[in-house]
């Protein structure tokens, strides 16, 4: 009776922690961060493939931190054209900026040079920090082929066999790390404009 007890116990605990990893299949269905909760603990990488501690480096300053889908995405390079272009005011006014994607270390480069970066951008290609921060979904089988078709490959973006993508968004975190303003919209073409930014920058000071 006590080995069917222990048996069971494991069953539940397996089966629980399985579904706290599950990812949603739709965009629509992801549980982010709210404001007034943390960053959770999560490790990085850099153009140069060096680890980066997203806590500790969210410590030096308060962040403006942005997830977007990859540097093949035309919505993606948009916006992160328009941050670059507010990029020194915010930076003035207290900020730090980094930007997560689930792109390689080597294509995080293309992008940088792509953009002429002023600020940073990390590699989350195995989707830890999109999971933890809850804008990972998958894509099904038939958007990824429709991606595929259009020459977006995210295995050879990623370096990893997954067909999971965050969903855009912009969090300002506090340097105790916690979520002060958040934007998110599961419609990957709807971005918070360069003005809203700066304007939710003043709002939230850099406190």
């Amino acid at each position: 009776m006590k080995h069917f007890i222990l048996t069971l116990s494991i069953f539940i605990v397996s089966l629980s922690s399985a579904f706290s990893q599950s990812v949603p299949k739709s965009a629509n269905d992801i549980s982010p961060l709210l404001i007034g909760e943390y960053v959770p603990e999560v490790t990085l990488r850099d153009v140069d493939s060096n680890p980066v501690d997203l806590k500790k480096l969210i410590k030096k300053k308060p962040t403006v931190l942005i997830f977007y889908r990859g540097g093949w995405c035309p919505y993606c390079n948009r916006q992160l054209s328009g941050l670059g272009e507010i990029s020194d005011y915010l930076v003035s006014i207290g900020y730090q900026i980094v930007a997560i994607s689930p792109d390689t270390p080597d294509h995080l480069s293309l992008t940088y040079d792509k953009h002429m970066m002023n600020y940073m951008l990390l590699s989350d290609s195995d989707m830890k920090a999109s999971k933890k921060f809850g804008l990972a979904f998958e894509l099904d089988d038939k958007m990824f082929k429709k991606f595929s078709n259009m020459g977006m490959d995210i295995v050879t973006t990623t370096g990893e066999k997954h067909n999971m993508l965050p969903v855009p968004a912009v969090f300002f975190v506090k340097t105790n790390g916690e979520i002060s303003f958040e934007y998110i919209n599961p419609n990957f073409k709807k971005r918070i404009s360069s003005s809203l930014l700066v304007t939710a920058a003043e709002t939230m000071g850099s406190e």
